[in-house]
């Protein structure tokens, strides 16, 4: 993320002059092991598991948690479980996100795996459906089952294109654009009308999770700041870009800067993430019949859809989630958002998207796949 999200603009010339030619280097350094998963070798493991696998770890997901831990099962077979430190007990208390993200984690390695040749039986939850939250049952378990009639799908090629775009967008898709994102089985307005009070709840919502401390700082706790800390960690949440190394190699920008609602820096923060979350060209969003950790599965699926749609067309695309979060400072967003969008009794609003174009932003840094398997 750079300046412009979730980040903050302290002083430039003032910061780049304290930096000094010692140590200028970092303001131009990129992260290296961070960003190595989206470089896929062009020779595939021979195990179809672990080719699916490498491009499934690059799914979406909140956070950017990446809480998929993976145990093989025989030779043709997995069992995927949460790992329990990378849930979000304040913003996502009942696991609802974390289980979406499972949902883009299991179509990514469906796509990956019909290239070749084989189909994905996925068995959700199969020792039953963990509540309030997710524990050690296994969140799915797949099959892979070679099939010659399977199909490969034509959104293989977007899954190393596929970015969560925090920019401010320019302008709407075009309507090319948003009749290919309609494919992935979503719902979509341009509404001037709708979208401004769509924008009202979003941005009300984002910055009542930024001014409650305990949401605040679940999201500081996750955030790595400056290249070395995302190739060392590289999950959680990024501030990344010159003038974070630059400002953060003088101690300007801190988790306790960041975190401090007194701080210039905390203000000038809110006031880019009302930008942000105010640049809202079209609106997506994903609705299921009920919210089962299966309708949450299948709600991820179909985002991982949309956002491998949107890949393929050059359309940026950032989640709005606030205002769907199930804590109590967002109770009042809730029903809004839910009464605004003519949502019916007992159906769930699972996902809220923004699209339109903006210039496009690095990949976010993942772990290897070999950290996500267990044995």
């Amino acid at each position: 993320m750079d300046l412009n999200r979730r980040g903050f603009a302290i002083g430039a010339g003032c910061a780049f002059a304290l930096v000094g030619a010692g140590a200028a280097w970092k303001v131009t350094q990129m992260p290296q092991t961070g960003i190595a998963p989206w470089t896929l070798d062009a020779t595939p493991p021979a195990d179809v598991r672990l080719d699916a696998f490498r491009h499934a770890i690059l799914a979406p997901n909140p956070h950017n948690r990446q809480p998929w831990l993976i145990e093989l099962i025989g030779t043709n077979s997995a069992i995927l479980r949460c790992d329990p430190a990378k849930r979000l007990p304040e913003t996502d208390p009942f696991d609802r996100q974390i289980t979406i993200g499972f949902g883009t984690f299991c179509e990514l390695a469906r796509i990956a795996a019909a290239e070749r040749g084989v189909r994905i039986d996925i068995i959700p939850f199969p020792e039953g459906e963990p509540q309030p939250r997710l524990d050690a049952r296994p969140v799915a378990r797949l099959e892979f089952v070679a099939d010659p009639s399977v199909t490969r799908d034509p959104l293989f090629r977007a899954i190393v294109e596929r970015r969560t775009n925090r920019s401010i967008y320019a302008a709407p898709p075009s309507p090319a654009q948003l009749a290919a994102l309609m494919q992935a089985d979503i719902d979509l307005t341009t509404d001037p009308a709708l979208l401004a009070k769509l924008r009202g709840i979003t941005v009300a919502a984002i910055a009542t999770e930024t001014q409650t401390p305990r949401t605040h700082g679940e999201s500081v706790r996750l955030m790595r700041i400056g290249y070395a800390e995302i190739d060392a960690t590289p999950d959680g949440l990024f501030l990344a870009g010159p003038m974070i190394e630059a400002t953060s190699a003088i101690g300007m920008t801190t988790r306790a800067s960041i975190a401090d609602p007194a701080s210039s820096a905390f203000a000038i923060g809110l006031d880019g993430l009302r930008d942000t979350y105010g640049s809202v060209p079209s609106a997506c969003w994903i609705t299921t019949p009920g919210n089962t950790r299966s309708d949450q599965l299948d709600a991820g699926r179909r985002y991982a859809r949309l956002t491998l749609s949107a890949a393929r067309e050059g359309v940026a695309i950032h989640p709005m989630s606030q205002a769907l979060q199930e804590y109590p400072e967002m109770a009042g967003y809730f029903r809004q958002v839910h009464q605004l969008l003519g949502i019916s009794a007992g159906a769930r609003l699972q996902m809220l998207v923004r699209a339109g174009l903006a210039p496009q932003v690095p990949p976010a840094a993942r772990w290897p796949l070999a950290k996500h398997l267990i044995a």
